[in-house]
């Protein structure tokens, strides 16, 4: 993913990422807002897919603080829902793929944590 900086690179970065958050148990694909992508599972948001970044839940707030120390303009809180712990992760710069993969796949189990159990997903 790095260097996507073409129109046609940071597409596919996104379709990259977009389908990675599919591939979870129990997600699904939706349009809240008009070309706002998200991953859902259940009825609850795990990330949130732009053209150059992904937003997730990093936990709290301030373990969310240690991604924006860690990697100063890469990783951004996130509006309006930031001081729950959500971060945008820039695609295609510094922040390794590894590490983007490892924020979604924990963006992913909090918030199937939350869920009631009769709506989360089977996960053997």
């Amino acid at each position: 993913m790095r260097g996507a900086t073409s129109p046609c690179g940071e597409r596919r970065a996104k379709q990259r990422w977009l389908y990675y958050c599919l591939t979870k148990p129990g997600a699904w694909q939706d349009e809240p807002w008009e070309g706002d992508m998200v991953a859902k599972v259940g009825d609850k948001i795990f990330a949130f897919v732009a053209t150059d970044s992904v937003g997730v839940k990093c936990g709290d707030r301030e373990t969310a603080d240690e991604w924006l120390l860690r990697y100063p303009e890469q990783a951004v809180k996130m509006a309006y829902i930031g001081q729950h712990g959500w971060n945008s992760l820039s695609l295609g710069g510094r922040i390794p793929d590894d590490e983007i993969q490892e924020a979604i796949d924990e963006s992913y189990q909090m918030i199937v944590a939350k869920l009631a159990k009769s709506k989360r997903p089977d996960l053997r």
